[in-house]
């Protein structure tokens, strides 16, 4: 007795690490994309409905299997074990300026978080997050650093115009201006006088 097509499309899903197009899906079922696109919805509807430990979602221009939002507590829990690894808070910066500014040079990173992030860029390209895009013209010809597709997948993202809006995690201009008046050595003079 064969493996039915939904058997068939849990496996590939299972082992997949990057969203599956339908057209790929097809190709290796050798069946019509339609059914392919039929099968996937239904599947996704019923491990929705049977509240299964994982989801089939769409992202990234394909279908990939996730965790149920629902076990996050659970997974939060087992992901703070002495053997979980995760990005650095220098590592998230520099990810955070990258996904922002690209393409950017490894000196516009380094610039915008204030200390060398050469380390950084090292590990987050080593993970496959980042990678080295082009070449920026001028000078020394700087390598540009943009962001991947594994990275837009990781956050559960079609497309990086999907990043929620800067300014939304910026805070408003006069707190800024109260933080920064300290370290204003014009403005220190003038407080003292």
């Amino acid at each position: 007795m064969g493996l039915t097509l939904r058997s068939i499309l849990e496996a590939i899903l299972f082992v997949a690490e990057r969203p599956i197009p339908e057209a790929e899906l097809a190709e290796v079922t050798e069946r019509p994309r339609q059914e392919i696109a039929d099968e996937l919805a239904a599947l996704a509807a019923d491990l929705e409905g049977r509240q299964a430990g994982f989801q089939l979602q769409r992202v990234g221009g394909g279908w990939r299997l996730f965790s149920h939002p629902e076990a996050r507590p659970y997974l939060e829990q087992f992901a703070a074990g002495p053997t979980a690894a995760r990005l650095s808070q220098a590592a998230l910066e520099t990810l955070s300026v990258v996904a922002y500014r690209q393409p950017v040079t490894r000196a516009q990173v380094s610039e915008i978080r204030g200390v060398d992030s050469e380390r950084s860029l090292q590990t987050l390209e080593r993970l496959g997050l980042v990678a080295e895009i082009g070449i920026a013209p001028g000078p020394g010809s700087p390598l540009l650093y943009g962001t991947t597709d594994l990275f837009v997948e990781k956050l559960g993202l079609d497309a990086l115009d999907e990043l929620p809006p800067l300014a939304d995690h910026v805070p408003p201009p006069q707190i800024l201006d109260a933080l920064e008046r300290p370290f204003r050595t014009s403005q220190v003079a003038e407080d003292e006088s």
